[in-house]
C-alpha cells in the first residue's frame, strides 16, 4: 500500500523533520535534544497516527493526504455551490431565475414574523452531504468550517447585522439532543458569534414538546407541527433587543417563524435569522 518513499512525502510529518538538528549542532551528536523540544511527542504521535491510521474523505472516499484536511477533502469543499444572486429581501428565499432581489409574493401576502432571513447556500449536492455529516454522523467539528464558508456570502449584509444584540440557536428537544450528543445549531451559533463579535445564548429558548421531525411534513403540516413547541426561558435577555436566530437548514421557514413569534411575544424588539442552507 505504501511506496518505499511514501512516509517521506507526508507533508509536515516525515520522521526526518521531527529529528532535525538545532542550528549549529550535529544531529548525530545532539539528536537527544530533539526529544526535549516543545511539541515533539505530540508531533511524533501525529506522525504515527497518520502513518498507521490513514483517514479518508467522508464524501468521496479519497485518501486525506494533506495534514490540514479533516473529514472532508479540499476538492469536495470546492464543489460547494455558491448561492444564486437573487433572493427575497425578507424571507431570503433564493430565486432560481431572477438575478435581482425583491420581495416575494408569499411575504407580500402574509409577512413572516422574521424581519430578515439569509442562507449561505442551496441545500443540495456536496453541501447537503456535509450538513448531514454534521447532524447525524457526530462530526461536530464541521460546524466551524461550514460557518466560515457561509459567512462569506452574508457578512456584508448590513440589513441583516445592523443593530443585532444577541445570537440564539434554535433548540432541539432535550431527548433528541441527548440522543445526538449535541445541538448542531448551538455549535453554529458559537462559531458565528466569533465571526461577528456578538454574544450568543443557548438557554433563551427551550423546546418543550418533542414533535416529529419536520422532514416528513409539508407546508401547513409543518406550521402545525411546531405550533407552541417553544418557550422563552430567559425573557430578561431578549426584552427590547434585536435577536438573530441560527439554524442549519431552512425549508418552509415554519420552525424559525414559530421561534420568532414566541420571542416577539416575550418582548423582543425584532427577530432575524441566518441558516447554512435552504432546501
Amino acid at each position: 500500500m505504501w511506496g518505499e518513499n511514501k512516509q517521506e512525502k507526508i507533508r509536515g510529518y516525515s520522521l526526518d523533520s521531527l529529528l532535525c538538528p538545532v542550528s549549529g549542532e550535529s544531529r548525530g551528536k545532539d539528536r537527544a535534544r530533539a526529544f526535549l523540544r516543545p511539541g515533539f511527542f505530540r508531533s511524533l504521535e501525529k506522525f504515527f497516527e497518520f502513518l498507521f491510521f490513514p483517514s479518508f474523505c467522508q464524501i468521496c472516499g479519497k485518501f486525506l493526504e494533506a495534514p490540514e484536511e479533516k473529514i472532508v477533502c479540499r476538492k469536495c469543499w470546492e464543489q460547494v455551490l455558491p448561492p444564486p444572486p437573487g433572493h427575497c429581501f425578507q424571507c431570503g428565499r433564493f430565486y432560481e431565475l431572477a438575478e435581482i432581489s425583491f420581495l416575494c409574493l408569499d411575504c407580500l401576502r402574509q409577512p413572516p414574523w422574521l424581519t430578515i432571513h439569509r442562507s449561505g447556500f442551496p441545500y443540495q449536492g456536496v453541501l447537503k452531504e456535509i450538513i448531514l455529516l454534521l447532524k447525524f454522523k457526530e462530526y461536530s467539528c464541521l460546524a466551524r468550517p461550514l460557518i466560515d464558508l457561509a459567512f462569506r456570502y452574508f457578512r456584508d449584509d448590513h440589513a441583516l447585522w445592523e443593530g443585532v444584540d444577541l445570537l440564539v440557536p434554535v433548540p432541539l428537544h432535550s431527548r433528541r439532543e441527548k440522543e445526538r450528543g449535541y445541538n448542531q445549531a448551538r455549535l453554529l451559533a458559537q462559531a458565528l458569534a466569533e465571526k461577528v463579535n456578538l454574544p450568543w445564548e443557548a438557554k433563551v429558548l427551550k423546546r418543550i414538546i418533542n414533535s416529529p421531525p419536520q422532514t416528513s411534513l409539508k407546508g401547513k403540516d409543518r406550521r402545525k407541527n411546531v405550533r407552541n413547541v417553544f418557550q422563552v426561558k430567559k425573557g430578561q435577555a431578549i426584552v427590547g433587543r434585536i435577536i438573530c436566530l441560527v439554524d442549519d437548514v431552512y425549508t418552509t421557514g415554519a420552525t424559525l417563524n414559530e421561534c420568532a413569534r414566541v420571542l416577539l411575544n416575550a418582548g423582543a424588539k425584532e427577530v432575524r435569522a441566518v441558516t447554512l442552507a435552504q432546501a
